[in-house]
């Protein structure tokens, strides 16, 4: 009988189905914040269930010797060390729409509590004042929201406020003029987002491209008297960019239910009256929790009962059987679709995925899915290969699969072709006998490149002196190249480098790269390579 530790509160209802199921199970809801009890206890374990509290950590994972897998009741896996869990071939699952209108109804609330003062005035009102003319509020009516993110929290955000007539400007970059128009938002970019705005609420997830996405310098591109709501994640805001915008009168007022550093028990932004903050609160209702806290119970027995794989963030739904074939194919998938999506700026609008050969008797679905998690990856940091094709329809990404007979040297290989408004990229890639996934098209071009953990894709006309400057330029800043792979269509037309760095390149070194007269584009790239 599998055995299963609850570390963190979760409701009775969700304990008693590891029982019904069959699993033996151990409910002590506070070993979660005793990280030594923690760690002398977990090796008897082949589940761990949580919520935020529990920080499985590299250490807790090296101590969890017969540990299968984490659920996390709720979206955010920020408390778990999802990359070393994937080293010990641990899965980590997620509930990810188990508390999305909960969160979506909790920025409306902040909204309402923002634009009529309502903390403010309740805390007057019980102390016995009556100052009436004090707080004047506005309406939301005829306001213009923008949200940034407009994913399963924010569309339902967007079409709440849509009910309350407000006009809402949404910006995404995977959000389809489609979707926009069914939920009826107006997409714009993150400029005139700011400019427009009269209310702005977050709801995307923390990533290297959205953290700090309000700092001063958005600040300064907004109305005068904005009002700005957070009940995504710390990080998305530049909190003392924030504190000075509230003293100075340029932000009118914040709704605040995250911050940078958790548990916030001393922030700048509790001192300032215009701002109304609560205790990370946006998943915390009675129906969210029972919601999540079911469904991880549900999902954990299904796996350590049966092998079924359920909204896992490091692992797609395949079969235990399916499972030794198909794992290097399902790495090569979500390679070619991170790669795509780290160079990738325009929302995109067409995803064709061709299975060539051996690869079309595989279990596809779960390859797509694999495919779009990594597209979908360098935006939305929580996807997992159940939720990647919800959100690619969501957006109205235009999905088709093709099945071809073997057309080629290789015994099965995949492409993927992918559409924006200007742009269409294509790569392709296969599987050879060591297990490791490899790059065999780029742009038309073909090629023989390994995928390594940090890379640099130029694109460049054929010409003389491309490898030198390119070597010099990185050179120069002190960046080492390990290897390097080229390939082009004909002398002298469009040519591609793929080069293998040692560490992660800086922005800095990228626009002195395309200052250059030489360089089309230059675009880093990285990839987990854990497991091959």
């Amino acid at each position: 009988m599998p055995r299963v530790l609850v570390s963190d509160k979760l409701s009775e209802t969700a304990v008693q189905i590891f029982k019904d199921r069959g699993v033996d199970v151990d409910y002590l809801p506070d070993v979660g914040k005793d990280k030594e009890k923690l760690i002398e206890i977990i090796g008897q374990y082949d589940g761990l269930a949580i919520r935020s509290a529990t920080k499985v950590t590299e250490k807790l994972i090296a101590a969890a010797d017969n540990l299968k897998v984490v659920g996390r009741a709720g979206i955010g896996v920020d408390n778990v060390d999802i990359p070393a869990a994937s080293r010990r071939g641990i899965i980590v699952m997620n509930t990810p729409f188990g508390n999305s209108i909960t969160t979506a109804e909790h920025a409306i609330a902040l909204l309402f509590a923002l634009a009529r003062q309502i903390p403010q005035a309740n805390s007057s009102t019980h102390a016995g004042k009556w100052e009436k003319n004090r707080f004047m509020g506005v309406e939301v009516t005829g306001k213009t929201l923008g949200v940034i993110g407009c994913g399963n929290i924010g569309s339902i955000v967007a079409m709440r406020a849509v009910g309350l007539k407000m006009h809402v400007v949404a910006f995404d970059p995977f959000l389809s003029e489609k979707r926009a128009s069914e939920l009826g938002v107006e997409k714009v970019e993150l400029d005139e987002l700011f400019a427009r705005a009269d209310f702005i609420t977050l709801h995307t997830p923390l990533t290297d491209k959205t953290r700090n996405v309000i700092n001063a310098e958005a600040i300064a591109k907004m109305k005068d008297g904005v009002r700005i709501i957070n009940c995504a994640r710390g990080g998305l805001v530049v909190e003392a960019d924030l504190v000075a915008a509230l003293n100075s009168g340029k932000v009118a007022g914040a709704g605040v239910d995250v911050f940078e550093v958790e548990p916030a028990t001393e922030n700048a932004l509790f001192a300032l009256d215009n701002v109304v903050c609560t205790p990370h609160l946006g998943a915390s209702t009675s129906e969210a929790q029972e919601n999540v806290a079911i469904q991880v119970a549900e999902q954990m027995s299904d796996y350590l009962l049966k092998g079924a794989v359920t909204n896992a963030i490091n692992m797609p739904s395949i079969t235990a059987e399916e499972a030794p074939r198909l794992k290097p194919f399902v790495k090569l998938a979500e390679v070619l679709g991170a790669f795509v999506g780290q160079v990738t700026e325009e929302p995109i609008r067409e995803v064709e995925i061709l299975f060539d050969g051996s690869t079309t008797t595989m279990n596809t679905r779960a390859l797509v899915s694999a495919t779009l998690a990594g597209l979908i990856r360098p935006q939305v940091a929580d996807v997992n290969m159940v939720s990647a094709p919800i959100m690619a329809k969501e957006r109205g990404v235009i999905l088709s699969e093709v099945k071809r007979d073997k057309s080629g040297v290789f015994d099965g290989y995949i492409k993927l072709t992918v559409k924006t408004r200007s742009k269409t990229r294509t790569i392709a890639g296969t599987v050879f006998s060591d297990g490791k996934p490899r790059f065999i098209q780029i742009k038309g071009i073909n090629l023989d490149a390994e995928v390594g953990q940090h890379m640099l894709y130029t694109t460049n006309m054929d010409t003389p002196g491309i490898i030198g400057l390119l070597g010099g330029i990185l050179g120069k800043n002190g960046v080492n190249i390990a290897n390097f792979q080229l390939g082009r269509t004909t002398q002298g037309g469009d040519a591609i480098a793929l080069l293998y760095l040692d560490e992660q390149i800086s922005e800095k070194v990228i626009e002195e790269l395309v200052a250059t007269d030489q360089i089309v584009s230059a675009k880093p790239l990285r990839f987990d390579v854990n497991g091959f």
